[in-house]
């Protein structure tokens, strides 16, 4: 514990000092099963060999240097993932909040250079996109904004899943130039549209007529988690702008803002950058975090292991009226409670088990995209009990 760190997280009462594969250890030597993943960041798990090799590697070569000088592990990196995303362009920063940050900025040029003087963006209710000023101005929750206004103005917000209260805005605002969405709200409780291939072609349609961007943040549903390598690749289809981070670095910062067609053409020398943003140390760790998803198909692995979990879990606890839904997309994994359930958190801890809540009462799951079935099971085990006996009180 430390005096000067600032009161910023409600910390459990545990320091990690060792992880390997979908497990940690604390100080003492106590093994806890990670089903958090650093909230879809450790893709990979911990210590990956192959990511612990590139980025000592890496180290040994070069870790950092400006962006005024070409970088050659960046310049692979926007060719590999403008490759599986079928995007054209990408800006590298250090998170999720930098990624949708830049792509702000971008649909604010974008309308600007079509002459609309105070563009504005469509934002969904219980989106999160970050704590940035704008970021958290474009988020959908009023528990994150409170205390920091004045929030950052031009943003309309509507409800998530929901083409027409679009079509309603479009009728009556001519300064709206994009759509800011998250194919899976993960922040706001594991929500999946009810139909993702008809609301992803509906956002598509709208953007369409109306000459808008469609701007998806995939910060947390993007890199294999949710099946695919980006949410969007269930449906047929393409963003104008895509957000990633989270799981693109497996623990090393790195955010990217991808752009497509006349988007990727906005941002022009001196309108946006970043000091540390694609550096060779973290795209080297991009590079192989893409490398190592590929090699141990690890999509596919999201995809059968997070369905399972999620079966299990919907016959496990089919009798207790206190689970209203259990949802995925892959290994994004909302169990929805009828009450609040922050308390699990502590409780599964206690039992070994790294869990989250959000949305006050929807126990998040992200694990490891490389938890077998094997481990998949030791999960259900240990929170199945832990609902059962909360739901119980």
């Amino acid at each position: 514990m430390s005096d000067h760190l600032m009161n910023t997280y409600g910390r459990q009462p545990v320091t990690f000092v060792k992880g390997e594969g979908i497990w940690l250890w604390d100080e003492q030597g106590d093994k806890y099963l990670d089903a958090l993943a650093g909230v879809a960041v450790n893709g990979l798990g911990h210590a990956h060999p192959k990511l612990v090799k590139a980025i000592a590697d890496q180290s040994a070569r070069l870790i950092h240097v400006s962006n005024i000088y070409h970088i050659r592990e960046q310049q692979q990196l926007a060719d590999r993932l403008a490759g599986i995303s079928g995007m054209d362009r990408v800006f590298f920063c250090n998170s999720g909040c930098e990624a949708n940050e830049a792509a702000i900025k971008l649909a604010r040029l974008h309308g600007h250079n079509r002459g609309i003087e105070n563009p504005e963006i469509i934002v969904m209710e219980k989106a999160f996109h970050g704590r940035t000023m704008a970021t958290l101005s474009a988020t959908g929750n009023r528990k994150a904004q409170a205390g920091f206004e004045p929030l950052v103005s031009g943003f309309i917000r509507v409800p998530f899943d929901d083409l027409e209260a679009i079509r309603q805005v479009a009728s009556r605002n001519q300064n709206v130039v994009a759509i800011l969405v998250e194919p899976v709200q993960g922040e706001g409780g594991i929500n999946v549209p009810h139909d993702v291939r008809a609301y992803l072609a509906g956002l598509r349609e709208i953007c369409d007529a109306h000459g808008w961007l469609l701007m998806l943040d995939e910060v947390q549903s993007g890199i294999g988690r949710t099946g695919t390598w980006f949410a969007f690749q269930h449906t047929d289809v393409m963003p104008d702008v895509m957000t990633l981070a989270k799981g693109l670095g497996s623990g090393v910062p790195i955010g990217a803002c991808l752009a497509k067609g006349a988007a990727a053409e906005v941002f022009t020398y001196g309108k946006h950058g970043s000091t540390f943003g694609g550096n060779p140390l973290a795209c080297a760790a991009g590079l192989t975090t893409l490398d190592v998803i590929e090699q141990e198909q690890l999509r596919e692995n999201a995809e059968t292991v997070g369905s399972w979990i999620c079966e299990q879990l919907r016959v496990a606890l089919a009798d207790q009226p206190g689970v209203k839904i259990i949802r995925n997309a892959g290994m994004m994994i909302g169990i929805q409670l009828d009450r609040p359930c922050g308390d699990l958190v502590k409780r599964a801890l206690e039992q070994k088990l790294l869990i989250n809540v959000t949305a006050e009462n929807v126990v998040r799951l992200l694990p490891p995209l490389v938890m077998n079935q094997a481990e998949a099971g030791q999960l259900v085990q240990l929170l199945v009990p832990l609902i059962r006996d909360f739901l119980s009180e």
